[in-house]
């Protein structure tokens, strides 16, 4: 276990700590056990880290920060290290990359259930397998889904300024005194390109030449290791649904025709149906519908956007749409409330403001 407190220490002395996700106050730490989703690369190993190097500083023994894809664990298990690390005095427990460890679920209820005095984080970067194994930990977790970066958080992290957030309601009814405060201290158009380009995902300041590189790695493993293995996707059909990853990305915006798309790709109309709903479960699209109780995965989309704008530049750089690009940025930055199609305007936001994008 020393080991593994060792490479804690190695990683918290890298973690930077100058800004931090909004995310990281809005979750309840004195939950017991939370669970953290979301796509690869959005930046869930890094706020575990940051939360460790801030609240533990004079106390580091007390949490410990482990990935489950380290070899230490070919010959360890989950629930031994929690045995050992309680014993020796350990209260908080920060597991990484979950879906990596087999039955990793049925161990942390265990966990849960026998030490009672220690509390659980986990993450996991495959969001398929999170979401198959809440069943087991529903009623022991809480959950919170982590997106990309906003473009307020990206032009937080350019500038380095703290800019406030604020809810849409606050915008619709004070946008004429709020939007002065912002100008007077950044110019958002500033950043706007870019941020279009690069801005979602936080390891755009790594190595900018590769992010396109990383971004196509993380749609390849979703569609080709993921979806088969999680949601029994006919290999057979995953080009297929690469070509519709293209087709939704170069549209103005996407309205499925599923009979037309199910006779051009020869998969059944209800499996294809599935697939859409199955592909925003993995952040790589974003479906709307007109209501939004009761939708079931048979249910055809009003109109499909990919996750964010990024996506857009990875797959089909050469064709990119203003009218599609300005509103996939819209629908990805509206994704904390509840957005439905609209046949008056372009969309519905909480069952009460109607957006129309220009």
């Amino acid at each position: 276990m020393e080991s593994l407190f060792d490479v804690q220490a190695r990683k918290l002395r890298y973690t930077p700590t100058k800004f931090v996700r909004s995310l990281m106050y809005h979750i309840d730490w004195n939950a017991r056990m939370i669970g953290i989703r979301g796509a690869r690369g959005v930046g869930k190993t890094t706020l575990l880290l940051q939360y460790i190097k801030l609240n533990f500083k004079k106390n580091l023994e007390k949490a410990l920060y482990v990935s489950l894809d380290n070899v230490w664990f070919s010959n360890n298990g989950l629930y031994e290290l929690a045995d050992n690390f309680v014993k020796k005095g350990g209260t908080h427990l920060f597991v990484d990359e979950v879906h990596k460890y087999p039955n990793w679920s049925q161990e942390m209820k265990n966990i849960y259930d026998d030490f009672p005095n220690l509390k659980i984080v986990f993450t996991g970067s495959s969001l398929l397998e999170i979401l198959n194994a809440r069943a087991d930990l529903s009623r022991r977790a809480i959950t919170y889904k982590m997106q990309g970066l906003s473009f307020r958080e990206y032009i937080s992290i350019e500038t380095g300024k703290v800019l406030e957030s604020y809810s849409i309601e606050g915008l619709i009814a004070n946008h004429q005194e709020i939007s002065p405060q912002i100008t007077a201290e950044v110019k958002p158009f500033q950043y706007f390109d870019t941020y279009l380009k690069y801005g979602y995902y936080p390891f755009y300041r790594e190595q900018r030449d590769l992010y396109f590189l990383r971004l196509q790695e993380i749609i390849n493993m979703t569609l080709e290791i993921e979806l088969p293995q999680l949601r029994k996707v006919d290999v057979a059909y995953i080009h297929k649904l690469k070509q519709l990853l293209l087709i939704i990305s170069e549209s103005v915006p996407f309205t499925a025709n599923i009979s037309k798309l199910s006779n051009k790709t020869g998969i059944a109309r209800a499996t294809l149906l599935s697939y859409f709903h199955f592909l925003e479960e993995s952040d790589l699209l974003i479906n709307l519908y007109k209501q939004a109780k009761g939708i079931s995965k048979l249910q055809k989309p009003n109109k499909t956007y990919l996750n964010n704008t990024n996506l857009m530049y990875a797959l089909s750089p050469d064709y990119i749409n203003k009218g599609n690009i300005r509103e996939t940025f819209f629908v990805s930055q509206m994704q904390h409330y509840q957005i439905n199609y609209s046949d008056k305007s372009d969309f519905l936001i909480n069952n009460k403001y109607t957006f129309e994008i220009g």
